[in-house]
């Protein structure tokens, strides 16, 4: 059973309670956390509330360009976010389907990254939009980017005593984003999903495809971007989308199995590729 519920103000606060109960856990949006928690899955020693803390909530302008998200900014905000054109489109993209209105309005940010469940829609458009992670603990921060911090099925870089406090997002670059998520029906997790960005750099074309449902992490191939950057024809689409499938590493579950999974990838990585083309207005 729970000890106590704890609302600190600060990031300093909450770094100090996890360091003093080491057993507890963190509580953002409470979308996934309340729910094991009522089923019995987790049974925490405590809960570190993340609402009152006013530097984790909305989305910044950097100086240097770019967006910080708070970790407590709620996903119908980042659904909302004009700001995020060109190339972060996907990020409104991939947050407008998250589940349902309910969840949108109650899950947060930091709380989704930090959960990395593979069927989540935030990591893979974290990845393909080139993003980091800033991670809090009493030693200062630091940001890692979005592909390394999913380390593994519901696994990140996250030590004891650390907590994401926010989403760095790199300027937007001309260009379009774009998310498809398959699922058995409208707001489930991803049976699997396409996350790809289509930038206009000098007289090219840069691309950033990122894959997830298909494996404990986000599969991002550097070959295929190769393949899918500049003007490809329909043969390098195709093999872009055979190393994205070769890389995958699925499981059998009820939202499909892993042959099934494997058979979506190169599809939808074509048609997200043709919607993004067309957008752009780059086609060949």
């Amino acid at each position: 059973m729970n000890a106590g519920l704890f609302r600190p103000a600060s990031v300093e606060e909450a770094l100090a309670l996890l360091v003093r109960l080491p057993d507890a856990r963190i509580l953002s949006g409470g979308a996934s956390l309340v729910a094991m928690i009522n089923a019995r899955i987790a049974e925490p020693e405590a809960l570190v509330s993340l609402a009152g803390i006013r530097e984790l909530q909305g989305v910044a302008e950097l100086p240097a360009g770019g967006f910080r998200i708070g970790a407590m900014t709620r996903h119908r905000e980042v659904a909302a976010e004009a700001r995020f054109t060109g190339t972060l489109q996907v990020l409104p993209q991939a947050a407008s389907v998250i589940a349902n209105a309910t969840v949108r309005n109650m899950g947060t940010m930091g709380g989704a990254v930090a959960h990395a469940d593979p069927g989540l829609d935030y990591p893979p458009a974290l990845v393909a939009a080139d993003a980091r992670v800033e991670i809090a603990s009493k030693a200062g921060r630091r940001q890692v980017p979005a592909g390394q911090f999913f380390v593994d099925w519901y696994t990140t870089l996250l030590k004891a005593g650390e907590l994401v406090s926010a989403v760095h997002l790199p300027a937007a670059r001309p260009g379009v984003g774009v998310y498809h998520k398959f699922a058995r029906v409208a707001g489930d997790y991803a049976t699997a999903s396409v996350a790809l960005t289509m930038a206009r750099v000098g007289e090219g074309i840069v691309t950033r495809a990122a894959i997830g449902g298909c494996g404990p992490i986000p599969i991002l191939v550097d070959e295929a971007n190769r393949l899918l950057s500049g003007r490809p024809g329909s043969g390098e689409v195709r093999r872009a989308g055979e190393l994205l499938q070769a890389a995958a590493d699925p499981i059998d579950d009820v939202r499909g199995s892993a042959e099934y999974r494997r058979m979506l990838i190169p599809r939808m990585l074509a048609r997200a590729f043709a919607e993004a083309r067309a957008a752009a207005g780059t086609q060949t």
